[in-house]
């Protein structure tokens, strides 16, 4: 099945009936869930309530977490912090991809010189350039080879 064909699980499209059968639950349960704020469906024009696949599964989380003993406002705490942590991942992902991105675009370009009249310039790894006193390499540390000092290169003929 191409990935385009796959069910959104954010997609609201069980009724309440669905839902509380795919949940193994009661439809007043979910009713109750939704208004103690643990589950709460998207609504229909209506005003029906419509359960997504990501519902489903935090019906039966709570049913679980219930049925091992937690109350409902433990139940609560959790689902958010989960919901939480969930966009946390999906930030993290995206400035991964970003940081990604940025490092494809600029292969190799991170050393700089300053010239005498102090514009900067990138060259890219293992370019030299004819330098005079005023001119000063910079690499950033985490590309620095073991045994090298500091973050300028002075000229070799101080």
């Amino acid at each position: 099945m191409a990935e385009h064909d796959q069910l959104d699980e954010n997609s609201p499209i069980f009724a309440i009936a669905a839902a509380a059968e795919l949940a193994g639950m009661h439809p007043q349960t979910l009713r109750q869930y939704d208004r103690l704020g643990l589950v709460v469906p998207a609504r229909t024009q209506g005003g029906s309530r419509r359960y997504s696949l990501r519902h489903v599964q935090q019906l039966r989380e709570v049913g679980r977490l219930s049925n091992d003993g937690m109350s409902l406002p433990a139940i609560a705490r959790i689902l958010e912090l989960e919901e939480h942590v969930r966009e946390l991942r999906f930030r993290v992902r995206d400035l991964e991809a970003r940081v990604q991105a940025e490092l494809e675009n600029r292969p190799g370009a991170r050393v700089f010189a300053a010239e005498s009249s102090g514009a900067v310039v990138s060259l890219r790894h293992g370019t030299r350039l004819r330098r005079t006193r005023d001119v000063v390499l910079w690499r950033p540390r985490h590309s620095l080879s073991a045994g090298e000092d500091a973050a300028t290169e002075t000229d070799p003929d101080d």
